[in-house]
């Protein structure tokens, strides 16, 4: 018996049972839906001042008097400075340190004013704890800020003292006057790029295991076959007869009228909506709740989300190709996605790469999804400077090509035993 479906009504019947196992396996939801909304909640509660501010350091003022007492003052002041400590003793201010209640010492030495005033070229010290990078980045240019402020101060006050004018001094002072423009990210705001690729690189981790393991629990439930059977026209019920040679002659006609393009477009593509609505979600969040730059407008960044999706898919389905067990297509899920992290450029600049890693960075979405955001979002370019990255994303839709008739075999014939 003969039931010719055509694709569409294949495609909804084999979408409809995906659901259902979702429905059986809460952990689709969980991992698509939850894992989602749990990382945006967290990334943009934990960056919502943009910088750290308030971060604790010490003052060993061994000046003590009001000139020393204003320096702090003003050093108090900065944003991402709070003085919690005032000493007269550096091993104790060191101490402190070393237990990690403070990230920085100021440090200003005897006779500061009266050498300051007489042109002895005083020492003003400070000291930050390099094993907090962004901590220590940020304490130091303050602390540097506020030293060559002082610096010039003492020399304007002196300057004055011996009878000379303003603009004479601030010529000898500051010869060039430096003009610094922050473009993309004025705000110096730490969220607007990292909250901007983390956030879609948990996506990608979540997509990747997610495809892995949709087709690994057909491999393991040995019921892969009967998935492959949807998109075949041969009623399943007769498959079985008294006669093994039968059975062997239908199992093999089975075989060949199986379509396994049209199987895995069937059950991936419930989850490619789901997962396309939860990145839009994710970007107005991003640019729409928290204002962040989207100088080029929605439609590249909804383009781009819509092909990083689908190329995360194809990806996945080519490593459970490779190696179709649930335990290893994870395990190479988990590890190529959060090796995407640090090789897509976001953190360290993959210009300082070694040049193989410079060409292995191109095999990550993450990677060319960052680039259209940079040239897209922040910088406002045309889209014809993204078009390659685009394109760069489509041909990922190509890799599951090349393993498909591996996977087809796989299908019909792995049995897991547990």
């Amino acid at each position: 018996m003969n039931t010719p479906y055509g694709p569409w009504k294949i495609l909804w019947n084999i979408g409809k049972r995906e659901v259902k196992r979702w429905m059986a396996q809460p952990i689709y939801l969980f991992c698509m839906l939850a894992i989602p909304a749990i990382s945006v909640f967290f990334f943009l509660s934990l960056m919502h001042q943009g910088l750290p501010c308030d971060l604790p350091i010490a003052a060993v003022d061994l000046n003590n008097n009001a000139t020393s007492r204003n320096l702090c003052r003003q050093l108090d002041a900065f944003p991402q400075t709070k003085i919690i400590m005032y000493t007269a003793s550096f091993e104790e201010a060191r101490i402190e340190m070393q237990k990690g209640k403070i990230y920085g010492i100021f440090y200003i030495p005897r006779n500061f004013s009266a050498d300051a005033t007489a042109g002895r070229q005083p020492k003003i010290s400070f000291y930050t704890n390099g094993t907090y990078l962004i901590a220590s980045s940020l304490l130091f240019r303050d602390m540097k800020t506020i030293s060559v402020l002082a610096s010039k101060s003492v020399g304007l006050q002196t300057g004055l003292a011996k009878g000379e004018t303003q603009e004479h001094i601030m010529g000898k002072l500051q010869p060039i006057e430096i003009e610094t423009h922050a473009l993309g990210n004025p705000w110096l705001n730490y969220s607007v790029y990292l909250s901007n690729t983390i956030l879609p690189g948990i996506l990608e981790l979540v997509i990747l295991m997610v495809t892995v393991f949709s087709i690994g629990s057909e491999i393991k439930a040995n019921s892969a076959r009967k998935w492959l059977n949807l998109t075949s026209s041969i009623e399943n019920n007769n498959l079985r007869s008294s006669y093994p040679q039968a059975n062997e002659k239908k199992e093999s006609q089975i075989e060949k009228k199986q379509n396994i393009l049209l199987a895995l477009i069937g059950k991936l593509w419930p989850q490619t909506l789901v997962l396309i609505l939860m990145g839009i979600s994710m970007e107005a969040v991003l640019y729409g709740w928290y204002q962040f730059p989207l100088l080029s407008g929605w439609g590249p960044m909804i383009l781009s989300m819509i092909c990083f999706v689908l190329a995360c898919q194809s990806l996945g389905v080519f490593m459970i190709s490779i190696l179709p067990t649930l335990r290893l297509g994870l395990s190479f899920a988990c590890l190529f996605g959060m090796i995407g992290f640090s090789i897509s450029g976001f953190t360290y600049p993959v210009s300082a790469m070694d040049p193989l890693l410079q060409s292995f960075c191109n095999f990550f979405p993450l990677r060319h999804y960052f680039l259209i955001y940079v040239d897209q979002a922040l910088n406002g370019r045309a889209f014809l400077y993204s078009i390659a990255e685009y394109g760069f994303l489509l041909l990922f839709l190509l890799l599951p090509l090349f393993t498909l008739p591996h996977l087809k075999k796989v299908l019909n014939t792995f049995r897991y035993i547990p």
